[in-house]
């Protein structure tokens, strides 16, 4: 009997270790459901951590100490955990895979191994984010059509209302910063649009999974104007590059548009051509 215990032991220990569930708990103040700065920041940094990985769903659990009646506590936890959930949506977090965001009232004090019943309070007075990966990761779909280059769209027929995304435009995760695969496609771009100096158009920035048609938020300015800030991005490149001002505008778009596909493709950019002339010498 012992060695059968022990082998189910060891085999949930097994299955746990291979699943590689990742936790993380933020703390509040007293009554309070608002995310504290310090830790604020530190769940940025754990969403960080886990926004490179295959997830198969998040839980979100809230939790309150021992004080205020049962009603009180319930609500206050699921307050604090709809709290952290909104983050997640702010900075662009795909709520699909959030499959629980519950408030499960008081934690009792005798759960917490501390004799302080100041820290055991505080460290009571939390939310619980669990997140389980796929293990092994999926595999990962193959586009079998590759999209039409840039230059190649931008050299052909174009009328004014024409709009076109740029595949392979992608952005980080929160941020109005490029991936490193991005460069060649915004080479591309910009060179094409020197070429042909005929073309005015607008850049619209994009941003996946915000609650509401809402803008993300920009974690370097922390600014809720990410989707301004990625047309920005690509605005700011193209002049550098030496494309005239007067050619182009850039707007934020927010999450207006969203393509229903990989949360990644909707942080993305995209060209809508309004007006054709004709080519002059001057760019």
């Amino acid at each position: 009997m012992k060695k059968i215990t022990l082998i189910i032991l060891f085999f949930s220990s097994f299955l746990f270790a291979q699943t590689k569930i990742m936790t993380h708990e933020v703390y509040f103040e007293t009554d309070q459901f608002e995310v504290p700065p310090t830790e604020h920041y530190r769940l940025l940094l754990f969403m960080s951590e886990i926004e490179t990985l295959d997830i198969k769903k998040v839980s979100i659990y809230g939790f309150t100490d021992d004080r205020g009646n049962d009603s009180y506590n319930l609500v206050l936890s699921q307050n604090r955990a709809n709290a952290i959930k909104t983050i997640f949506s702010n900075n662009e977090f795909d709520e699909s895979i959030i499959t629980n965001v519950d408030g499960k009232g008081e934690v009792l004090l005798k759960l917490v191994k501390e004799e302080d019943i100041h820290k055991i309070r505080g460290l009571n007075r939390k939310v619980e984010i669990i997140v389980e990966p796929y293990n092994p990761s999926r595999a990962k779909k193959v586009v079998s059509k590759k999209p039409e280059k840039v230059e190649d769209i931008i050299k052909g027929e174009l009328k004014a209302g024409d709009k076109f995304k740029l595949d392979n435009i992608l952005f980080k995760t929160g941020y109005s910063t490029l991936l490193p695969e991005s460069k060649p496609t915004l080479e591309s771009l910009a060179q094409a649009l020197l070429e042909r100096k005929d073309i005015y158009f607008t850049i619209q920035g994009h941003v996946c999974c915000t609650q509401n048609s809402r803008d993300a938020i920009d974690r370097q300015s922390k600014k809720r104007n990410l989707s301004v800030a990625r047309a920005k991005f690509i605005y700011d490149y193209l002049v550098k590059q030496g494309v005239n001002k007067r050619r182009m505008k850039y707007v934020g778009m927010r999450r207006k548009f969203p393509l229903g596909g990989e949360p990644k493709f909707d942080r993305r950019v995209e060209i809508l051509v309004t007006y054709v002339g004709v080519a002059s010498k001057r760019n």
